[in-house]
């Protein structure tokens, strides 16, 4: 397979670095040094800021189906999505609080959402001004999706739902502007059916409650989120009443996508920072730890042709892009898509690649400090009682990565079921 970029990439590629030189300066930087201490406040506006400056510079939303219209961003191929992963994960850019908006509600959106919900919620997501976050998991109904408690009941008057229940896990649940909820809107329902996909404002004092769930690591980037009688809007109702079901497995569908080849940059550069530790502590020189790291490197390599090898299976390989050496179609009628089984699989394989791999990682980090790892980068004080180092937070936050997002044995039974065609599990 020949995964090449064209001369249309490296253009975009000098665009997209010299852009980021640019304007990735002063608040902006990730902080180097673990002892200066920096408040949730002012990470959170430096944050929401980076949004926007992302947003002004039309790289939020890049390849978003222009079907129906433009929404403030720039049009790009497949191969410039990667380009632009690629580079801001190599300058180190700040992670990012729209992904869920952009990556996930906006390709649900276009694919599901009529006229006037993509021109009312697109346009300030390309623009970074709104942040959103995820109501899909509670706690009886995380890697068992369908079973959903959380209802949504239709005021007959004016329409409006009143949604109330619990959902929980839910990343950025504190910054978040609006919420995308699956909700139970058909009384007596079960399971897969009845089920409704709502557009919800977060900002509802006295019927939206966010806790934060402190994790291991000190921090709290997930939350619970307690809906009590929060309202929602008859015409932010994404897909139909009872239609839920489909529209959430789409924007699963989404979930992963260009982001694992990001995500992967993040990798090689944890990877990297690994093997220097381990050269410089002498661990290199124990022959096991020695395989093992040559191991994750050669996985990770792995993971990278998977990927790319995936989106060039997405759909007509645009010009430049990652295409298939042999049999290459007439340039006149380019060979459709024809999804087989293996395409349902696809993300599930992914997850289960990219999940282990991260927790093994975590793993050789501490492994490769040996006693020292039980310490932390500065003395504690009652101020500052839980500091931890990248190879610390590393090792106890990839604990979690076979969990989320799907836990591995969730997506094993997708492979079996969907892909393998075996006999469906009891439940």
């Amino acid at each position: 397979m020949d995964f090449a970029f064209g001369p249309g990439d490296a253009h975009f590629r000098d665009e997209a670095r010299a852009w980021l030189d640019t304007h990735l300066t002063g608040r902006f930087t990730r902080p180097t040094d673990t002892a200066t201490p920096t408040t949730a406040a002012a990470t959170d506006a430096a944050q929401r800021a980076w949004e926007r400056e992302l947003g002004g510079g039309g790289w939020i939303g890049l390849g978003w189906d222009r079907t129906h219209g433009t929404y403030g961003n720039r049009p790009a191929t497949l191969t410039q999505q990667v380009v632009w992963a690629e580079e801001y994960a190599r300058a180190g850019a700040p992670g990012r609080l729209g992904h869920i908006g952009e990556n996930l509600l906006a390709p649900t959106l276009l694919a599901h959402g009529d006229q006037a919900q993509r021109a009312r919620f697109l346009p300030p997501i390309a623009r970074g001004e709104e942040l959103w976050c995820q109501g899909y998991s509670e706690p009886d109904a995380g890697s068992d999706l369908a079973g959903v408690r959380t209802r949504a009941v239709r005021d007959p008057g004016d329409g409006t739902y009143r949604v109330t229940g619990q959902k929980i896990w839910t990343s950025h649940a504190r910054e978040a502007d609006w919420c995308f909820v699956l909700a139970r809107t058909e009384e007596g329902s079960e399971r897969h059916h009845g089920l409704s996909f709502l557009l919800v404002p977060m900002d509802q004092p006295g019927r939206v409650e966010v806790r934060p769930i402190r994790q291991l690591t000190g921090t709290a980037e997930f939350n619970e989120v307690f809906f009590d009688g929060a309202l929602a809007r008859p015409d932010h109702l994404v897909g139909g009443p009872g239609r839920g079901w489909s529209v959430a497995m789409s924007l699963l569908a989404v979930e992963r996508g260009v982001s694992t080849l990001v995500q992967q940059i993040g990798f090689a550069q944890e990877l990297d920072r690994v093997i220097r530790q381990a050269r410089e502590t002498g661990a290199a020189r124990d022959p096991v730890l020695r395989d093992q790291l040559i191991q994750q490197w050669a996985e990770l390599k792995v993971m990278r042709w998977n990927a790319l090898r995936t989106l060039g299976g997405a759909g007509n390989p645009p010009s430049g892009g990652p295409t298939p050496t042999p049999s290459p179609p007439a340039p006149d009628r380019p060979a459709p898509h024809r999804p087989t089984a293996h395409d349902a699989g696809a993300p599930s394989v992914a997850k289960l690649l990219w999940g282990g791999w991260h927790r093994r990682l975590g793993e050789l980090a501490v492994r490769v400090r040996g006693a020292a790892a039980a310490l932390g980068p500065v003395r504690w004080t009652e101020d500052r009682p839980y500091e931890l180092d990248a190879a610390q937070r590393l090792f106890l936050f990839s604990r979690a990565d076979t969990i989320y997002g799907g836990s591995d044995e969730i997506q094993r039974n997708i492979i079996a079921e969907r892909v393998l065609h075996l006999p469906k599990e009891d439940r």
